[in-house]
């Protein structure tokens, strides 16, 4: 079994770059008009929305730039923004610079980030917020790391699309979420797919079980709002179900193999086995997703969320000439051409953020735009067809008009927005 290190970066791209709209190292044509390029200059960042992720985030963006500096906070709540702040001073005492009146907490906090001096803003919160969070940043001028998924209806990724173009125009870095587009094992695996060293795909199958998740009781002084916020993973207007949210992972690495493509149309279904009580919101506990895409390749994914049950993260791609494989540190290739990963490995979630501000460095900025919208539109697809039981092509996903949460700009701790039943197949309509 042949065995190697990375792929070299030249012919990574050669085989990659020109297929993959939005890669994880695409760059793009327009250059900033001012670049930090070669120089020592601060790089001010902001964190907007302090939960776990988002204060490692704020960490690993201190770690990729001796030049960096945190010098904004925003989240709706004060003891998510008191806690993180409180980490992130005593892991990195020297770079975090954010005076209380640089610490905004409430719905409009991010705007206030947006009107602040920082070079860069990290967009951590639920991934409902996203799409407006977004372009704000890109109206305001900032570059962007952004959590996946990043909307939770078609409307929001087309507000992404358009943001994402708009980015690129102003010569802006726009770094997803996306973290296994920056896994070395799987740059390579992936690439080596794409130069047909499995032949032909024809086939994917990915596979995301494991147990259930986080809760938090409700308080007697919280509103329906905050009770909802608290636990928003399980309302599907602030998470998308857990498809999107998590399991979008798996997806985006089924269109990854297939070379950006999108698929033609989608069937399956889902529901409830485990997580019934109302605590658990509308979300469901299972799905299985076949995806149909051009000259007949099929995709597959099968995911749940369910105690006391095997787990498993998985993608399997089969081709005419060999099939590669990829979990937890297994990544190989049986066939034609064996081969197997023995090279470098690091921190998919620091690299990220080292690539990011290398881009911002060199003034060649990166933008996953395309990649991350397609790659939520696709959790957003799975959500749909399992919660209608319908078979829904991608064009009627993309074009559909509903919106799952409310208006944006009328979040307020008293909003009374009414949980849906969770969705019946066979009743629910989505279209």
């Amino acid at each position: 079994m042949a065995k190697s290190g990375t792929t070299d970066r030249r012919s990574f791209i050669k085989s990659t770059g020109a297929v993959v709209i939005g890669s994880s190292i695409g760059l793009s044509a327009a250059f900033p008009k001012t670049t930090f390029a070669q120089s020592k200059s601060v790089l001010k960042v902001a964190l907007i929305g302090c939960g776990g992720r988002g204060t490692g985030a704020a960490s690993q963006a201190i770690k990729a730039d001796p030049n960096v500096i945190i010098t904004a906070m925003a989240d709706v709540f004060q003891d998510r923004l008191d806690s993180s702040y409180d980490i992130l001073m005593k892991a990195h005492p020297d770079r975090v610079k954010v005076p209380k009146e640089n610490r905004f907490v409430g719905f409009d906090a991010y705007k206030r980030v947006m009107e602040s001096d920082v070079d860069v803003v990290l967009l951590t919160t639920p991934p409902g917020f996203r799409p407006d969070q977004l372009v704000a940043a890109v109206e305001a001028g900032k570059h962007i790391f952004c959590e996946k998924p990043v909307a939770v209806d078609a409307p929001g990724v087309r507000k992404v699309l358009a943001a994402s173009k708009k980015a690129k125009e102003k010569g802006l870095s726009l770094v997803s979420g996306f973290t296994f587009r920056y896994d070395l094992p799987k740059r390579e695996l992936f690439g080596r797919v794409q130069n047909g060293e499995i032949g032909e795909v024809r086939m994917v199958n990915s596979t995301r079980n494991g147990g259930g998740l986080w809760y938090f009781p409700r308080k007697p002084e919280w509103t329906e709002m905050e009770y909802q916020m608290r636990n928003w993973y399980y309302y599907d207007w602030l998470s998308g179900d857990f498809i999107v949210e998590m399991v979008v992972h798996n997806l985006d690495m089924m269109t990854w193999a297939l070379g950006s493509q999108m698929p033609i149309k989608a069937f399956g279904t889902g529901g409830r086995q485990s997580r019934v009580e109302k605590q658990w919101g509308n979300i469901y506990d299972h799905f299985a997703i076949e995806f149909e895409f051009a000259n007949g390749v099929k995709g597959y994914n099968f995911c749940r969320q369910q105690d006391g049950c095997s787990s498993r993260n998985s993608v399997e791609i089969i081709g005419s000439e060999g099939t590669a494989f990829y979990q937890g540190q297994t990544h190989k290739i049986s066939g034609k051409n064996n081969w197997d990963y023995q090279g470098e490995k690091k921190d998919m979630y620091q690299v990220q953020h080292d690539e990011l501000f290398a881009s911002i460095r060199s003034g060649k900025p990166m933008n996953d735009g395309v990649m991350m919208a397609n790659s939520t539109m696709l959790g957003i697809l799975s959500r749909m067809v399992a919660y209608s039981g319908q078979t829904i092509t991608w064009e009627q996903a993309m074009n559909s008009n509903q919106v799952i949460g409310p208006d944006f700009n009328q979040y307020n701790w008293d909003l009374k927005w009414p949980v849906p039943e969770p969705a019946i197949p066979g009743i629910t309509k989505v279209l």
